[in-house]
């Protein structure tokens, strides 16, 4: 096929070797297979901010960490070069999160360096050795359903315990490899403690999955996974080995107001009788 012209540098500097075929074009990228040497990989070739479709892009970047200050107040700003730098911000995460993730455990694919704004990493591949189908392509009989939906349980525990949620989860970015799922496109992954919507995202990314398994397995949709991985985060407990069970008790008990106002008005009487005591002290003194 004829070579996109954003790959060419890349086969001109030897990295890639040839593009074979396209993969996809999704909303903020296009991926095509490529042959580096003798290996097969794929290339995520990500689009300009002016041609992607994805929504709220400022609401995932908040929180994000910026090495260089100057850095950071040109993207405050919206300067030309700012922006070139949130672009090349956005770009990274998926490449710095793809590293910290497999280093936690996490399936995703094995990254092999990001080139002026195109991905190399591992081509995921189903048991046949062909492209490996997203979950939404595919039907699971109950039992697999509950595995892997334990699984993916398990690996977005695991992202949280490395500070991180993935902000758009669900079966349109999970492929299903002979091991089980592969979690994708992570460009959007936000920073769990400084992203005041981090307790959100995860809540949707844990009720997406969980409505998919649950087609398979309908008990999964009673399961309360998001409450219990986030207050096991809210109260440092989170290990990412914890064994969890899809149960959370809510506080059902409603504070008392009257008992309340009871306890305030009693210490300001007791205040006010102390202050009386003392008052008639000093004028017996």
């Amino acid at each position: 096929m004829k070579t996109p012209k954003r790959i060419q540098p890349l086969i001109d500097e030897g990295i890639i070797d040839e593009v074979l075929r396209p993969l996809m074009s999704g909303k903020e990228a296009s991926v095509y297979v490529v042959r580096c040497g003798n290996a097969i990989r794929c290339a995520k070739v990500y689009k300009d901010a002016s041609q992607r479709s994805f929504k709220k892009a400022v609401q995932y970047q908040e929180g994000r960490k910026v090495r260089s200050s100057r850095r950071a107040r040109a993207m405050e700003k919206g300067s030309s070069f700012g922006r070139e730098q949130q672009e090349e911000s956005w770009q990274h995460a998926e490449v710095d999160a793809l590293y910290k993730l497999a280093d936690a455990g996490v399936r995703v694919p094995e990254p092999y360096g990001c080139y002026d704004g195109i991905l190399l990493m591992e081509l995921i591949l189903d048991e046949d050795g062909d492209v490996a189908p997203r979950l939404n392509d595919i039907t699971l009989e109950p039992e697999q359903a509950k595995r892997d939906h334990k699984t993916m349980m398990q690996h977005i525990l695991r992202m949280l315990a490395a500070g991180l949620v993935h902000g758009d989860l669900s079966e349109f970015n999970v492929l299903q490899d002979p091991t089980g799922p592969v979690i994708i496109d992570l460009p959007q992954a936000v920073d769990a403690a400084a992203n005041n919507n981090a307790q959100w995202m995860l809540s949707r990314d844990v009720n997406n999955i969980t409505q998919y398994y649950g087609q398979f397995a309908p008990e999964l949709l009673n399961t309360k996974y998001a409450k219990e991985i986030w207050a096991l985060f809210e109260a440092g407990n989170l290990n990412p080995d914890t064994e969890l069970t899809g149960e959370f008790a809510e506080d059902e008990q409603l504070a008392d107001i009257d008992a309340v106002l009871d306890e305030i008005n009693a210490a300001y009487n007791e205040m006010q009788e102390r202050k009386a005591r003392n008052a008639a002290a000093e004028q017996d003194d």
